[in-house]
Parts: structure tokens; C-alpha cells; sequence
């Protein structure tokens, strides 16, 4: 019988290419009429990257992103907090890459394409489901007009349909929306110079104010292809629920904010105002869940644990969660014991992660140091000492699944 699983996001897409790499049927069901490539910039940290080279994308990856070679953390002043290599210039086997979401997406969706011909179907979103004798049958209908597309039968059903899936909703019909942590994100892509050597991510600010910029792909002209991300904490009672989630943005309600962030190395300003166009989103994130799966359902991805976008862990997350449960689906079958297995290897390191995400994950040594030092400082070692910095990074990197020696000691989920 077949594997259905609702959504054709990166989790969903990840999961179709690992049962095929291993043989299990599947069924991709996406909402939307057209995948396009849609969404802003995202990082793949390396023990995704290990995955999807095992699926034989890290020519594709090339194409689509860079490999990363640093992180760095500055003061709202710009003063160098801390900056450590990433990927294969720290160490690892495998790169991190700095990545269009929706050319990463394309990427996953063109490689099904060709080796799934039909595996895909797209404008049919589910609407419900019943479990039967030999697994799920599940309604179809076009999300737009409501329209009834019939059914579809299958052993198992995994909800991949991201952070307001209606598979989450029916099996927790009492949670209600998304939860807000009081930050409004602006984000953006401009043309603008390289910086740090044009493959570094920079981390300015605070909690409270706090810019994020990294490169995508190189210009001909010897620049870059900016991401950004503008953050600030909005007062209490502001109306984020009343907006959409790819509303566009408005330069007046955020660019004042940041009109003084001019560095030697970047002109923070400058960058922002290059951009073309600019969207708002809440950030917001889902309470861990004590409980993915039941009987022969279950969730991968943000409809599982949707997390704050920081520590750049969202997608590869997704990722991990697709090779996990392929694997498990190809050891014990398309039954409820496989969704069982993978849960019991994923959800409670999971689950970690999105509440120490809450706590502003690897970006908290910004809101130490502005804490410590509001006006800068002149040498970061009175501060915060090197060991304490190095500290607060090795925390965060064991939590993610990260820890060099053992990621490079370790092989795919899956083997290619």
C-alpha cells in the first residue's frame, strides 16, 4: 500500500525522494495549483546537507546557494562579538549552504519530477480522513473553490503541510492559532557588496532589534545577492493576528529603526533600502506536542514542531525528519509501529530545540553582551570571555544535532 502525505514543502518533498531512494510507494498531495519558488533565504546546517547529497542533490545544491564559511555575531555599535567557520571550513564532511527556500524547494520538486513521474499531485488539499482496515482514506477537495476531488487510500498518513497543517488541527482540534512571541520580522533580498569574504552570515543587535544578513548567490559584478531580516519587538497588544503571513511590508514601519547601522563592513541602510520589495511576518512558532502520532497518522516537519527561525534549524529539522521516518518506513513497513519508531527517535530532541529557540537559541549571546555592555565596547574579552562565548555555541550546536566529531563520524540516515 502507499505512503499519502499532505503538503509539497521541503519535508513533504524530502520524504517523497527518500521512499523512492528505498523502494516504499508514496503520494504527494500539495494544495496549491503551481509550485512555485516562493519565500525568502534559509541555511541548511550540515547533517541536512549530508542527507539530501545522499539523494544525490549537492550539484543542484551548488547551483541554487552557497556553501557558508562563517557566522558571526556583532553589537548593535558593529563590534565583533563572536565569529566562528561553518560547514566544511569548521570541519564537517559536509558544507552548510545559504539557500533561496524556494529555489531549494524547485530543486527537491524538479528531482521528483523526473524520478516520480505522477507522484505528485497538485490543487487536491485534503480534507479529511477516516482510518479504515487497511490504513487511511482520505477526501480530496481544491482548496480554492471548495470543490469535492474524491478520494485516495493508502496505508499511512503524514501530514507535512507546515505550521497551520489541518492534519495537526484535526488531531489537536483545540490548540487554535500559532503562537506569537511579540517579534514582527521584515525580510528582504537586495543586490548589495560582498562582505567578511561574501560567504558569511552576520547576526547585529539584540531580542529587541536585531539584523540578520547573509549571501545567496554571487552577482557577476563581484557583489551578492543579499538576505536579510529586520527584526523588532513590537509593544503589547499589536494586531499580528490580523495579518497575513506573506503581507507586504512597509520601509516606514521598521528602515527608521535601523537608519544609524552604518559599519565599515556593511551598510545596513543601504541594504534594506535596495530592496524591491519587502514582507512582514509575525514570528511565531506551535507549542511542543507530547504526541505526533496516532495509529496511522503522523506529522513531519513544521507540522510537527514549527520553531522560531533562529540557529538556522527550521528546514534542516524537516529534513532530518523525512530520512528518519523513510528509514523507518522501509524496516518495518507502511504500518503504525514505523510512525511509533521515527516519533520515539525524533520528537523529544525536537521538541528541545523549539523551546531553546524561544530562549533566542544561539542569537542569546547578543542579548548577554547588550546587556552587559549597552554601549559597546572596546574589547568584547572584558565582556564576555572567549571560553563562555565558545560555550554558549557548543550548547546550541549538541541540541541541534550538530556536534562535529560525532555528525562526521556518523553516516546518512539513509545511504546513497
Amino acid at each position: 500500500m502507499t505512503v499519502l502525505i499532505a503538503g509539497g514543502g521541503i519535508a513533504g518533498l524530502t520524504l517523497g525522494l527518500s521512499l523512492h531512494q528505498v523502494g516504499v510507494p508514496f503520494r504527494i498531495f500539495e494544495a496549491v495549483e503551481t509550485i512555485r519558488p516562493l519565500g525568502v533565504g534559509l541555511n541548511l546546517q550540515p547533517h541536512a546537507v549530508r542527507e539530501l547529497m545522499a539523494l544525490g542533490l549537492e550539484d543542484g545544491l551548488d547551483l541554487v546557494g552557497l556553501r557558508t564559511a562563517e557566522v558571526a555575531y556583532f553589537s548593535r555599535q558593529g563590534g565583533l562579538i563572536w565569529a566562528e567557520p561553518r560547514g566544511q571550513e569548521a570541519g564537517y564532511r559536509w558544507p552548510q549552504f545559504s539557500i533561496h527556500r524556494g529555489g531549494l524547494q524547485m530543486l527537491l520538486f524538479r528531482a521528483l519530477q523526473e524520478l516520480a513521474p505522477g507522484a505528485i499531485r497538485t490543487g487536491a488539499a485534503i480534507r479529511d480522513w477516516d482510518e479504515t482496515a487497511q490504513g487511511v482514506k482520505v477526501r480530496l477537495c481544491n482548496r480554492v473553490t471548495g470543490h469535492d476531488l474524491g478520494v485516495a487510500e493508502g496505508t499511512v498518513l503524514v501530514g507535512a503541510d507546515g505550521i497551520n497543517s489541518s492534519i495537526r488541527a484535526r488531531l489537536y482540534p483545540d490548540e487554535g492559532p500559532a503562537r506569537w512571541g511579540g517579534t514582527m520580522m521584515w525580510r528582504g533580498v537586495s543586490y548589495g557588496p560582498r562582505f567578511r569574504g561574501g560567504r558569511s552570515m552576520a547576526m547585529i543587535g539584540e531580542k529587541a532589534r536585531k539584523f540578520v544578513v547573509y549571501p545567496i548567490a554571487d552577482t557577476e559584478d563581484g557583489g551578492s545577492l543579499l538576505n536579510w531580516i529586520a527584526d523588532l519587538t513590537m509593544p503589547e497588544g499589536y494586531r499580528w493576528r490580523e495579518q497575513d503571513w506573506n503581507r507586504a511590508g512597509k520601509f516606514d514601519d521598521f528602515l527608521p529603526r535601523f537608519s544609524d547601522w552604518r559599519y565599515d563592513w556593511l551598510d545596513v541602510p543601504g541594504v534594506i533600502g535596495a530592496a524591491q520589495a519587502v514582507y512582514e511576518f509575525p514570528m511565531v512558532d506551535r507549542d511542543p506536542l507530547p504526541r505526533w502520532s496516532f495509529g496511522p497518522v503522523s506529522l513531519i516537519g513544521d507540522a510537527a514542531h514549527a520553531m522560531y527561525p533562529i540557529g538556522s534549524n527550521g528546514a534542516s529539522q524537516g529534513i532530518m525528519d523525512a530520512r528518519v521516518l523513510a528509514r523507518a518506513l522501509r524496516d518495518i513497513g507502511p504500518v503504525p509501529k514505523a510512525l511509533c519508531a521515527y516519533e520515539d527517535a525524533r520528537r523529544e530532541s525536537v521538541n528541545a530545540l523549539v523551546l531553546r529557540n524561544r530562549g533566542d537559541g544561539p542569537d542569546r549571546i547578543l542579548n548577554i553582551v547588550a546587556a552587559r555592555a549597552p554601549e559597546g565596547f572596546e574589547d568584547i574579552e572584558t565582556v564576555m570571555p572567549e571560553a563562555e562565548r565558545a560555550a554558549l555555541a557548543d550548547d546550541y550546536r549538541r541540541a541541534a544535532g550538530m556536534e562535529m566529531a560525532a555528525l562526521n563520524a556518523s553516516d546518512p540516515i539513509i545511504p546513497p
